[in-house]
């Protein structure tokens, strides 16, 4: 017998609040019944101390209430509710969580780096199959990177590094476009912190498939002439390194405003599209990939994913 649900996954992270609500079912592909999302930021709303400002957490309350009133509008079973880099990395997390659960009932788990990983790949696995070999998957969020390698569900090895895109870009670029020697100093930074970790994905050699997830990969790949997403998520799309070099040679000397203007960015990420363009540039150089493919499944996915197969085994239990 197959027992659907109707699952609202919450994702709270460094650049929106995300909410996404499908039908689901052990075995099935989750169907998409709404995707709504706000722009938060919320890397840039923190102080000194490394806390997030009243500010913030007022914008954030508000996009949390936004998203529980549709979420309890499309009658959604059961609400996941997570927290990514910029709650993760904050001086003030746990009091933020306990002020998004009084005022608006979302209770926001947070998620280690690592489980960040791991469930992104696991996403990335459901969609490619077994037969994709060995896949490491690259995913550059607002706050942080994850990188992930293996031939299992569960990655051999998932690693987290705070080289976001949004964080980048609030913590080195300071003028409009960046000053050239600017881009060489970030680009030192963050080959320096990719460099151990490279090391460690070395032991497990070269995958058969390389992935990038995430708004910035998909990006880059549209940038660099992939088919636009109106075309749909299973036309296959790849972005290179060397397209990503030439490319940071042109958008690095634009404005935030000029850059904006380019087909497949949109306004609010137009800013960091330069330090997430270095980002992706790095971590393919670091672990010699040459092309990645673009997978539509990301972390909420395998959040959804994980929740079924839970649901199966509490049954089975």
């Amino acid at each position: 017998m197959v027992i659907a649900v109707r699952l609202g996954v919450l994702d709270v992270g460094s650049n929106t609040v995300h909410l996404i609500v499908v039908d689901a079912h052990h075995g099935g592909h989750p169907t998409p019944m709404s995707d709504w999302k706000t722009p938060l930021r919320l890397v840039e709303y923190l102080d000194d101390d490394g806390n997030i400002t009243k500010k913030g957490r007022k914008k954030l309350l508000a996009a949390a209430a936004e998203a529980m009133d549709l979420a309890t509008k499309l009658r959604c079973d059961e609400m996941l509710a997570i927290a990514t880099s910029a709650i993760r990395s904050a001086g003030n997390g746990d009091s933020v969580i306990a002020e998004v659960a009084a005022a608006t009932g979302v209770q926001l788990q947070v998620l280690s780096g690592q489980k960040e990983a791991e469930l992104t790949f696991l996403a990335v696995r459901r969609w490619y199959g077994w037969s994709a070999g060995r896949i490491t998957n690259l995913d550059i969020g607002g706050g942080s990177l994850e990188l992930s390698t293996g031939t299992d569900e569960v990655p051999d090895l998932a690693r987290s590094v705070d080289l976001g895109a949004n964080r980048l870009t609030h913590d080195w670029i300071h003028t409009d476009p960046p000053e050239k020697k600017t881009i060489a100093l970030l680009r030192d930074y963050i080959d320096a912190e990719l460099a151990p970790i490279a090391d460690e994905f070395r032991r497990f050699g070269s995958a058969e498939k390389a992935v990038g997830t995430s708004k910035t990969f998909r990006t880059l790949a549209r940038l660099t002439g992939a088919a636009p997403s109106s075309a749909g998520a299973r036309v296959p799309r790849t972005v290179t390194a060397p397209g990503i070099r030439q490319l940071i040679a042109f958008i690095s000397r634009m404005t935030t405003a000029d850059r904006a203007e380019l087909e497949g960015v949109s306004a609010h990420r137009s800013e960091q599209i330069v330090a997430g363009a270095l980002v992706a540039e790095a971590a393919m150089r670091a672990l010699q990939i040459e092309q990645l493919q673009i997978c539509p499944w990301a972390l909420r996915e395998g959040v959804i994913l994980r929740r079924i197969d839970n649901q199966l085994a509490s049954r089975r239990g």
